[in-house]
């Protein structure tokens, strides 16, 4: 592969990665994640929401950028030739797939596809602990 899709990757790594871990921090808005006088905060759903769809649209564009380094993703067991649009499709498809945890299986990683699905899929199980986790920790910051 080209060094250039080895900074693209890099890039949207880095993107996702400070992406969770300021959700962990409770960074990201000027007053933080500060719960209302409810237990449920829109402001910390609107920033699991976003940081959901960054997370899916970063995975998206790496395995679209790498289904044109070579073959990433398999539909119905088949090698097909599609469009930009369409592996861009396939590739938001999947990434949300992975992530959710929903895994259908009609469309499959191979190569080194697999090993990012593996990643996507160990974030999207973990987020909602780590959702849990900062809204407990919240609460219990308000109370004391």
């Amino acid at each position: 592969m080209s060094w250039i899709v080895w900074v693209i990757i890099g890039i949207v790594i880095l993107v996702l990665w400070k992406s969770v871990i300021d959700f962990i921090k409770g960074r990201g808005t000027s007053r933080g994640f500060g719960l209302k006088d409810s237990a449920f905060s829109m402001e910390l759903f609107y920033a699991l929401l976003v940081l959901y769809s960054t997370i899916i649209i970063g995975f998206a564009l790496i395995y679209f950028v790498l289904s044109y380094q070579g073959l990433i993703l398999v539909e119905h067991g088949e090698i097909r030739t599609v469009s930009a649009i369409e592996t861009l499709v396939h590739s938001i498809y999947f990434s949300g797939v992975t992530l959710l945890t929903i895994g259908y299986g009609d469309i499959v990683p191979i190569g080194l596809g697999r090993m990012v699905a593996l990643v996507e899929a160990l974030i999207g199980y973990l987020l909602p602990t780590a959702f849990v986790f900062r809204l407990l920790t919240t609460r219990s910051r308000k109370e004391e």
